[in-house]
């Protein structure tokens, strides 16, 4: 937890910027002590103990392997052993006569295993989890990602009462397990902030605060849900997660990093989710659109997608080296963004540690490889390098009657990359140790065998890969989307690691769940915002975050989610709240990237000084107060305020942000000219009111913090207010008010103004302002 003490005039005023909760490694239900379960699983019980204590010697690095022994491949555990050939690390049913038992077991130091020199132990739970296991027979199973996912039945539960929907039986199943209950449901100002910034990115304005508390009907939570999903803000807030996940950058990255216009697909994202596009449709244009018969202008802009990885126009580079480097981004984007698996380490030999071939990894290469483009194409200048082969041009008569969610302003020549392929087949070879042109053995496209074989009857191009991603055996698909929904309204996925669905990725923790949401959205034709108003509506979600002792202590990281969620909003909506709760908020959907304030001398001190982003020139008017998704990422050099709150630099596919807790956020927040023009902005609007002090303030506060203050937040701040309005001089005062371009009334105070913008910043710097809680 980081803590910012803020020294204003003599009056302290003590703000906790934010507590992020820490998310932890492990299964909370498979690594505590207690009985054991009735049938032990390879997956759930038993592979997480090899991982972490044996498989270091006795796993798939052939490098390291001792003894010639494989304890994760079932050929080799049950086979004789190669030092003793009368003994067998496995005996299915015995356990006194597998070698690999009786080591773990052993007091001899000579035969212990794990050797005490590795200091590593294995628990008496651990130990009786293996006993277990080898009494049962020793099944091993396919790892459960890869298995295409079941429904299962919904549990039951003590408290039904409690339970919204389906999810809630599945949650509430596993905290009577463990003992705990869940939390009562979040007040309603707590809970109305919470749902209007996860779905749309926003704080709920005072109209929708007043008519929420007054709406006794019992379905009033679900109309408000339905509100928000009617605001084209939706459709931004949705768009956010995806455009980490297709490193969506306006530059081409590399050393120039020259401009490029692919905003207009960033356009389409956002109407794609404000339509309520399936995600079958959704994922099947932007990897395939060229492809579809007779396809339209907009599913070739979709396309997009495929064309955002980074592109360099540096002279002296090898073409074909630059051009197998962009089908390596494609084809690893589809690995972690679509299946959630690490493809990209198979890129230079088999995968160590998933089922995954090298040969396997170029069969799903040849997929990107037809691409019509070369490795350098042109030259920093000229308007023909802001996108590049092959590509389309947006008329206006396309924005007026094809395109008419492209936010076109003017009538420059507007081009976007997109995909097309060639008209012969380019040759795919494995590429050995991944060196672009140590070609191997040649390869026909195909996909894993482990995920699902590639089935004959679908065109081998992007559109058959696409047919095989939606098959419904597919296992991976739905699964690692849902996850990725819940990370973004729960904080952490069900599976943490959201980009690693893999042998050493973290094992579900609540595996029933995830199928059973997995298969829903299946079964209901990839509704995307059937599936978000599932997870809000649930009452897991409606919890309130406030935590007690006991339940921190049980569950420090939540993984049972007996309360709310608890943790800062991304970056760009840090930056979002403070314009939409000022009134600065231009809510212009869609459109170029802007620049807005930044520090000066950071796009100079790392550049070529070459093209038109070889220096920064700073937007003016209502382009300074677009949303912060808008703002203009030079890939070398992202914009530091968001940087800063961990957003991505989008140089590769990101499927889950990192969420730190540093000072330098609280001196953004402290220092940042938006803040403080924000801060500046609101206070001149509340003193045009014929309102007391108190009342101005507790607005500010409602409008910024989404509740109504308590009576001693509301005399801290109020005092804070006075002290100010007494001792601030007039020269002070200007100097406070100098930031921003937005103009300042005529004739106002600018003392009380002053004194006013201070307590307005001291709000924005509360923890609470920019936490979901």
């Amino acid at each position: 937890m980081l803590k910012s003490t803020v020294y204003l005039g003599g009056l302290v005023l003590v703000g906790l910027i934010w507590a992020s909760e820490a998310c932890t490694s492990g299964n909370a239900a498979a690594t505590s002590d207690g009985e054991l379960p009735d049938v032990v699983s390879y997956n759930f019980d038993i592979r997480p103990i090899l991982s972490d204590k044996c498989l270091v010697c006795h796993g798939p690095d052939a490098n390291k392997r001792e003894a010639g022994l494989r304890l994760d491949d079932p050929k080799s555990a049950f086979a004789t052993l190669k030092e003793h050939p009368t003994a067998h690390a496995l005996v299915a049913g015995k356990p006194e006569l597998s070698e690999a038992f009786l080591r773990i077991t052993s007091k001899d130091t000579s035969q212990m295993m794990p050797p005490p020199a590795s200091n590593l132990k294995l628990s008496d739970r651990e130990i009786r989890l293996i006993e277990k296991w080898i009494r049962q027979g020793a099944r091993y199973e396919k790892h459960w990602a890869f298995v295409a996912p079941k429904k299962p039945s919904i549990p039951k539960v003590e408290k039904e009462e409690w339970v919204k929907n389906e999810i809630d039986y599945f949650i509430l199943k596993k905290q009577e397990e463990k003992g705990l209950s869940p939390n009562e449901e979040a007040d309603r100002e707590r809970l109305l902030k919470r749902l209007s910034l996860d779905l749309t990115g926003l704080p709920p304005n005072l109209k929708m605060m007043e008519r929420f508390l007054a709406d006794n009907r019992p379905d009033a939570y679900e109309r408000a849900v339905d509100e928000l999903f009617k605001n084209p803000a939706y459709g931004e807030k949705m768009a956010l997660h995806w455009l980490d996940l297709g490193r969506y950058a306006d530059s081409h990255g590399y050393q120039d990093d020259g401009y490029r216009t692919q905003w207009p697909w960033r356009d389409w994202v956002i109407h794609a989710f404000n339509k309520n596009m399936h995600y079958d449709d959704f994922v099947t244009w932007q990897l395939a659109g060229d492809l579809l018969p007779n396809h339209t202008k907009e599913q070739l802009l979709a396309t997009g997608f495929n064309r955002n990885h980074k592109i360099t126009e540096e002279g002296g580079v090898i073409p074909e080296e630059y051009r197998v480097s962009y089908v390596t981004d494609r084809n690893d984007t589809f690995g972690k963004g679509l299946l959630g698996i690490t493809l990209e380490c198979a890129h230079c030999h088999d995968h160590k540690y998933d089922p995954f071939s090298q040969k396997e990894y170029y069969q799903l290469f040849a997929f990107f490889n037809n691409v019509s483009e070369v490795g350098i194409e042109s030259v920093i200048g000229g308007p023909e390098t802001y996108a590049k082969k092959p590509l389309m041009e947006i008329s206006d008569d396309d924005v007026k009657n094809l395109l008419t969610f492209v936010n076109k302003q003017d009538t420059a020549r507007l081009i976007v990359s997109v995909m097309g392929d060639l008209d012969t087949l380019r040759k795919t070879y494995i590429l050995k140790r991944g060196v672009y042109d140590a070609h191997g053995d040649e390869v026909e496209p195909g996909t894993p065998a482990a995920i699902l074989p590639f089935n004959p009857s679908y065109p081998k191009n992007r559109l058959g890969l696409t047919q095989w991603l939606f098959d419904r055996k597919n296992p991976l698909t739905a699964r690692v989307y849902v996850n990725i929904l819940w990370q973004e309204f729960f904080g952490r996925g069900i599976v943490k690691t959201s980009g690693d669905f893999g042998m050493q990725g973290e094992l579900p923790t609540h595996p029933e769940l995830l199928d059973w949401l997995a298969v829903d959205f299946m079964e209901h034709d990839w509704d995307i915002q059937r599936l978000v108003k599932k997870m809000v509506t649930s009452a897991t979600y409606r919890q309130s975050a406030v935590v007690t002792s006991a339940k921190l202590k049980a569950d420090p990281d939540n993984i049972l989610l007996a309360r709310g969620p608890r943790y800062r909003v991304h970056a760009e909506i840090v930056r979002d709240l403070v314009l939409s709760s000022s009134g600065l908020l231009n809510r212009t959907i869609g459109g170029p990237s802007v620049k807005p304030y930044q520090p000066a001398g950071l796009w100079e001190g790392a550049t070529s000084g070459r093209g038109l982003l070889s220096t920064y020139n700073q937007d003016h008017g209502s382009k300074l107060y677009r949303r912060g998704m808008y703002t203009l990422i030079k890939r070398t050099v992202p914009p530091p305020s968001l940087a800063i709150f961990d957003a991505s630099n989008r140089d590769l596919c990101e499927v889950k942000r990192l969420r730190t807790n540093t000072p330098l956020q609280a001196l953004v927040m402290m220092n940042d000219p938006t803040v403080l023009e924000a801060s500046r902005v609101l206070a001149a609007r509340l003193l045009e009111e014929k309102t007391s002090e108190k009342d101005k303030i507790s607005k500010a506060f409602r409008l910024i913090v989404c509740r109504k203050p308590t009576e001693k937040e509301l005399e801290v701040l109020t005092g804070y207010f006075e002290q100010e309005r007494k001792t601030l001089k007039r020269p002070a005062a200007e100097k406070t008010l100098a930031v921003g371009e937005y103009p300042i009334p005529a004739g106002v105070d600018r003392v009380r103004l002053a004194a006013l913008m201070r307590v307005v910043t001291t709000i924005y710097n509360l923890e609470e302002t920019i936490t979901k809680t």
